[in-house]
């Protein structure tokens, strides 16, 4: 839906003021009817209930959610990284939460809440509109709301008052920011501070913000450490095998490596585990495990086996993540991509017969003669399907078979993504 030409803008901080909580009110009941309000919404708030309204989210729903029985929420607990930054989170927020009347929420990837502390008083409210320990905020269960957008967009959002699409909410505002795991890019959840809207502060973004990038850091040196324990572990290892070998950590990242260069990380499928194994970047391997890694020995006679890949699935279909998944005898490996690299992919599962450097920059950037940046993140995507693409042109190999699993919508097509090759897809429809 398009609301049109939009004289106005409600500037993001300077919703704080009753009169335009107000505003605010009747800019989203004029546009929930179909109308063209006189005031905009903000665009990330416009393209959040753009993408709500499509999923079908009623706005005069309830927040309730089916809490996750305790023995999975402990679980989720336990299995999250996030666990372990809880005292630096609390040293970064409670006690301005606290003074300031809010709670802190940590979420997981799905929005699922984990953790809650601050105000006793908010605590309260929040168990009114079921903002509480198991309970679902992502923006298909709740619609517009701090945590569930910041999902989607994967970066930091505020929303205030009558921003949130579900009228409950019209009481609250929110900040929040989401935590990415340094060793692998992937998001662990979202950080975020709530209250009344009375107790809106523009600073409060870019407080919950600054604690996000300090946990970040905190598992940056963690990641550091526990590398420099597996290489005093596997030094004297390596040093009495034979042949290329390497020693990595449980995301790839290199710990030790004899008879073959260095490399910074070791692409490896998300399902591993001992034993024979074909890694797209070296052929097949022995693996065996270390503490807190594996050791990964080059096979030298298995060589054959590189040409083996015989279907490739892109898979486009989710709002937050893209894959690829590779199949051959040897076996099937999937790999999140980047979103640069799944834009990458889809241009080249659109165009079979190939594209040159100056073609993908058009495609990307909308610029030819951004051909360096496209042929370093074709560098970059090599080490994890070295055997997929081909080049002069850049294509997907003639002997391999494509498929794209695309959203229902084509709207939802990589949403983030502002693409030209992109944004013509999600314009024509013609999803692969």
């Amino acid at each position: 839906m398009s609301y049109g030409v939009r004289p106005v803008k409600i500037e993001p901080l300077a919703v704080h003021s009753a009169d335009s909580a107000r505003l605010l009110a009747r800019v989203r009941e004029t546009a929930l009817a179909g109308d063209t309000p006189r005031a905009a919404p903000r665009p990330v708030i416009d393209a959040s209930w753009q993408r709500v309204m499509r999923i079908g989210i009623d706005p005069d729903r309830s927040t309730s959610s089916d809490l996750l029985p305790v023995g999975e929420l402990e679980h989720r607990r336990r299995a999250t990284a996030l666990g372990e930054l809880l005292p630096s989170l609390s040293q970064g927020l409670i006690a301005v939460v606290q003074a300031s009347q809010q709670i802190m929420v940590v979420t997981d990837e799905e929005g699922r809440v984990l953790w809650r502390d601050g105000d006793r008083g908010v605590m309260r409210k929040a168990d009114g509109i079921c903002l509480e320990a198991g309970a679902a905020w992502s923006e298909d269960t709740t619609g517009t709301n701090g945590i569930g957008t910041a999902l989607e967009l994967r970066r930091p959002v505020q929303v205030h008052s009558a921003e949130h699409f579900v009228r409950t909410l019209h009481d609250w505002t929110c900040a929040a920011a989401p935590v990415h795991d340094p060793r692998d890019g992937r998001m662990l959840g979202v950080i975020d501070v709530s209250g009344v809207d009375s107790t809106f502060h523009p600073a409060t973004l870019a407080l919950v913000e600054s604690v996000a990038r300090l946990a970040e850091a905190e598992l940056r040196d963690r990641h550091f450490r526990s590398v420099e324990r597996l290489r005093s572990v596997a030094a004297p290892v390596l040093c009495r095998v034979g042949g290329r070998a390497l020693a990595v950590d449980a995301h790839g990242w290199l710990a030790a490596v004899t008879g073959m260069p260095p490399v910074d990380r070791l692409p490896l499928p998300k399902s591993f585990r001992a034993g024979r194994r074909w890694l797209p970047s070296l052929g097949m391997c022995a693996v065996e495990p270390l503490p807190g890694g594996w050791l990964v020995r080059v096979e030298e006679a298995a060589q054959a086996l590189d040409a083996a890949v015989s279907r490739v699935v892109l898979d486009v279909s989710s709002r937050r993540r893209s894959s690829v998944t590779v199949s051959g005898p040897a076996g099937d490996w999937t790999h999140e991509l980047s979103p640069r690299h799944a834009e990458l992919l889809y241009a080249l599962s659109a165009h079979r017969e190939g594209r040159s450097a100056a073609e993908l920059a058009a495609d990307l950037f909308g610029d030819r003669t951004r051909t360096v940046t496209v042929r370093a993140e074709i560098s970059r995507l090599r080490r994890h399907l070295a055997q997929v693409l081909a080049h002069r042109p850049y294509r997907f190999a003639d002997e391999v078979e494509v498929e794209v699993i695309a959203p229902a919508h084509p709207a939802d097509l990589l949403p983030h993504s502002t693409a030209p090759a992109i944004t013509a897809a999600r314009r024509t429809g013609s999803l692969e």
